[in-house]
């Protein structure tokens, strides 16, 4: 139910979360370790850095650290640059629908839409951490920065 974007924040932050200890973290090796394209992370990652969850350091040893602690940061605080929840379309199609004008579907998907924003407002990003593990990503690729 999320977008790309979205899926791939998540993904990232998962991940320095989960590499707390070798923080900064450069874009190009978040981009090689998850397999994501490393100039449609570096927009997202940009984006998280303007909401405030993270900031950014050049140079030689910088890339992208917390600005938010990630017990502090909730999964909701992640997805919002990127998704429109107040704007969603019906997913059935039906050009006319909502509170005032709904589908017949549309008490059941309004309870999914709703529970899926209680999860990522109530969610920590340390909550779903497991420090060390790269779910999804290329494996041996990541070495431990001096």
């Amino acid at each position: 139910m999320l977008s790309r974007s979205s899926e791939y924040a998540l993904r990232a932050l998962i991940y320095l979360t989960d590499h707390q200890d070798e923080l900064p973290i450069s874009g190009q090796q978040i981009a090689e370790d998850l397999a994501i394209p490393r100039k449609y992370l570096s927009k997202i990652l940009s984006d998280l850095t303007r909401t405030g969850l993270l900031k950014a350091t050049r140079g030689k040893c910088g890339g992208f650290d917390f600005a938010k602690p990630p017990n502090k940061a909730t999964l909701l605080e992640v997805v919002s640059p990127f998704e429109r929840f107040d704007l969603r379309r019906c997913p059935f199609g039906n050009a006319q629908c909502g509170d005032d004008d709904p589908c017949l579907a549309h008490e059941g998907w309004k309870k999914v839409v709703q529970a899926e924003q209680l999860f990522l407002q109530k969610t920590a990003l340390s909550k779903i951490s497991q420090p060390k593990r790269v779910a999804g990503a290329k494996k041996g690729r990541r070495t431990k920065r001096k």
